[in-house]
């Protein structure tokens, strides 16, 4: 099975669905562009393929990711402000590492550390 993401015009994703492996293969080949053309025969749009492993556009494609054509990667939202986004990968990365102890933690923004939480 194959998954490819909706973009609206900005790049954001919209859904993403599954596609049976019979629909992309091309003489015996999974095809990127017969997928996509299925996916834009039943639902119209610019559709992108995505894959669960990270092993094309660095991210599996969620509601609300962004593609960014030049990357050629799907990329989460931002969880808060102060994080960058780490180019070889395209996640967020804090700016102080979360500690390695077995505590739970929370990022707290306004403090722009992790923060202990209580259970």
């Amino acid at each position: 099975m194959a998954h490819f993401a909706q973009l609206d015009d900005a790049g954001t994703v919209l859904q993403v669905i599954v596609v049976h492996n019979n629909e992309l293969l091309e003489n015996g080949v999974e095809s990127e562009a017969k997928g996509v053309a299925f996916c834009q025969a039943l639902f119209g749009g610019t559709w992108k393929q995505t894959s669960y492993n990270g092993s094309i556009r660095k991210n599996y494609a969620g509601i609300g990711y962004t593609y960014d054509a030049g990357r050629d990667a799907f990329i989460p939202p931002q969880p808060f402000q102060s994080w960058t986004l780490v180019e070889s990968t395209c996640t967020w990365q804090a700016p102080a590492p979360m500690p390695t102890d077995d505590g739970p933690y929370r990022w707290d923004e306004a403090l722009l550390s992790w923060v202990g939480i209580d259970v």
